[in-house]
């Protein structure tokens, strides 16, 4: 059996988010991916957080051609191909996420072909993973986040995220707003949440890299006595050494690694002591067989690892297959958008996720939805050009 094709496609997804009478358009870019076998078995994978035209291109155009021919079981020898080919001197960024879609698809044939879901072939460890729910955004204000965290407990769900830092740094030019505002007003909305949520719920927060180490220092102080479980992505960079220093100064865990696509990254955090838990994305970091390489150093190392970076129902065959597995991202608006275009999908009940028996990812793409997304994300593109 060889690999046949590869092909990439970028997809623009925008929804109509209507919580609490609020109507808030949002969109998601993702690269869909399929790779077909001589033998006819199909596999999808996908990507997000980051430019879709330019990995559905390195796809195509480089990563794609590369492995054309290769043995889609081999999954270790494909990614070291893919690794040489597209980040030879250990760059991150792009090549990382091309990588993860193919890799993603990859597991999917190797499940099909097995007879097996994914989250078996990786160890099989349980059938259900426990949920957290990102749903405290930014278009919420201080009073309805309030309102949505008891939405969602309502829905079942003891354990919320939500962000701050308002994406402070990557704004100053047009926001024109200082970082202490930005926090202060961050402080506000943990408090709202906090009570709105009740004591007996885990809160976490999360900077998405947009403050400096001075701000997610003094903002974790600030929110110590509402007990926040971690603190994800406090500091731009996700840079280590203040990440470790950060750690010295305050009582809130930290918790990173959504956005790395290298495993020697998460070596780093560990040895360092940068973090409390490690958070690797398999669409984003090199896929099931780097990811599974992540989980087993953080198992070396006694650390927990949860999923950061959203998109559970791909990331959930992780953590039911590894022993050390953790909590899974049930991120609102993700979700959403793999429902645009995915069937079959698991529903979550009281918190929690089973995993399919199907073999492969255990969900199938609608490939009508695809065309007609990839038709909207075309149009976007003629747009900006």
């Amino acid at each position: 059996m060889k690999i046949a094709r590869v092909t990439a496609t970028p997809l623009y997804i925008e929804l109509n988010i209507d919580i609490l009478n609020i109507n808030k358009t949002n969109g998601l870019s993702i690269v869909f991916v399929e790779v077909e076998t001589d033998e006819g078995h199909i596999g999808h994978g996908i990507t997000a957080i980051t430019d879709e035209d330019v990995v559905a291109t390195a796809i195509n155009e480089l990563a794609g051609p590369t492995i054309i021919g290769e043995d889609p079981m081999a999954n270790e020898l494909i990614w070291e191909m893919l690794y040489w080919q597209l980040s030879p001197r250990g760059q991150t960024g792009y090549a990382g996420h091309a990588v993860a879609a193919i890799d993603v698809a990859l597991w999917d044939i190797k499940g099909k072909v097995l007879g097996q879901p994914i989250w078996r072939l990786l160890g099989g460890a349980r059938s259900t993973v426990p949920l957290y729910a990102t749903f405290g955004f930014g278009f919420f204000d201080r009073e309805q986040i309030g309102e949505a965290a008891k939405l969602w407990r309502q829905n079942g769900f003891d354990k919320l995220k939500m962000t701050v830092g308002m994406n402070a740094l990557k704004r100053r030019d047009d926001e024109r707003r200082p970082l202490m505002e930005a926090i202060r007003e961050d402080r506000i909305r943990v408090r709202n949440v906090r009570e709105a949520a009740g004591e007996d719920a885990e809160l976490f927060i999360d900077a998405n890299c947009s403050l400096d180490q001075y701000h997610a220092v003094k903002l974790a102080n600030w929110i110590e006595e509402y007990d926040i479980a971690f603190f994800e992505e406090p500091i731009t960079h996700n840079n280590v050494a203040q990440m470790a220093e950060m750690r010295t100064r305050t009582k809130v865990p930290v918790a990173a690694g959504q956005t790395e696509t290298l495993a020697y990254r998460f070596r780093d955090f560990i040895t360092e002591r940068a973090v409390d838990v490690l958070q690797p994305n398999v669409v984003i970091g090199g896929g099931y067989t780097q990811i599974q390489k992540v989980a087993g150093m953080a198992h070396a190392f006694n650390m927990p690892i949860d999923n950061g970076g959203a998109f559970p129902f791909h990331n959930m065959h992780l953590h039911a297959g590894v022993m050390n597995g953790g909590m899974v991202e049930y991120h609102h608006v993700s979700v959403e958008c793999c429902k645009a275009f995915l069937k079959g999908l698991p529903e979550p009940k009281d918190g929690w996720l089973e995993l399919p028996e199907a073999p492969g990812l255990g969900f199938e793409p609608d490939m009508e939805a695809v065309r007609e997304l990839a038709g909207a994300a075309k149009s976007m593109g003629q747009g900006k050009g």
